[in-house]
């Protein structure tokens, strides 16, 4: 999605826009040249495509000052373990433009931290109950995946 695009509920920071927008396609479970992009995975988590209609979350991967952002976190089980991932499932943005986001990592993953998003697996994303807040003001890009099922 363009920076630049005329919408009414614009900020004036796109970063925050596209997240706001994800949000509420999320919470709703609408044409685009694009197979993979943001207006196409939002179109495609509203079943609004071919695509199938159990899909819950637009994966992110954001960039601030053109790296790849790396959210970490520690589950809540009794080692206390501490985790990474560069891919996320944004929970809400609110009239700041800070959002809260979702730690998404592949329930098989055996590596607790990545050198970069590449290295990662995102064939199954899923939701770890691992939430940060950020300042979406100091993000520059936002990368959407396509639309996965990720809270079952």
């Amino acid at each position: 999605m363009s920076c630049r695009c005329d919408k009414k509920d614009r900020t004036g920071n796109c970063v925050c826009d596209i997240l706001r927008q994800i949000v509420e396609a999320q919470r709703d479970t609408v044409d685009h040249e694009c197979q993979i992009g943001c207006e196409q995975s939002i179109q495609d988590l509203l079943g609004d495509s071919a695509a199938p209609n159990n899909l819950d979350t637009v994966p992110v991967l954001l960039y601030c000052d053109c790296d790849p952002f790396k959210g970490f976190g520690v589950y809540n089980n009794s080692s206390r373990t501490v985790v990474a991932s560069f891919y996320f499932r944004v929970k809400s943005v609110d009239s700041d433009c800070c959002a809260v986001l979702e730690l998404l990592r592949d329930p098989q993953e055996s590596q607790q931290n990545f050198t970069d998003p590449t290295r990662q697996k995102t064939a199954n994303l899923k939701t770890t109950g691992i939430c940060i807040t950020v300042d979406l003001d100091c993000f520059c890009h936002v990368t959407c995946l396509p639309a996965v099922n990720a809270c079952s």
